[in-house]
């Protein structure tokens, strides 16, 4: 299963969201450094390293900004341990305004 998939089929799971948009976004920064375990390393913008997080879930009514986006980052923790280098998050509560 790719990493994107993981991800989708993980916040359907835990946000049953009304509207979900997973977005690999790692073509984007192709040629961007970065450091890890002490090598310097440049994305060829292949794989799945970036992704943009897109859903609107009732799960997320009451709760704050900071509160949804630890929600995403915890429910994700082994794909950003194990390779998710970004991940841009856009939750909302369904009423909620969304630039998408």
């Amino acid at each position: 299963m790719s990493i994107q998939a993981s991800i989708e089929e993980k916040l359907k799971r835990a946000f049953s969201p009304e509207r979900l948009v997973v977005m690999n976004e790692s073509h984007l920064h192709a040629g961007h450094h970065h450091e890890e375990s002490g090598h310097h390393a440049t994305y060829d913008g292949t794989g799945e390293t970036h992704f943009r997080v897109r859903l609107v879930s009732p799960k997320f009514a009451g709760m704050s900004r900071i509160e949804r986006h630890r929600a995403v980052n915890e429910l994700l923790g082994d794909e950003l341990k194990g390779g998710v280098h970004a991940l841009a998050i856009e939750p909302a509560a369904p009423g909620e305004p969304t630039r998408w």
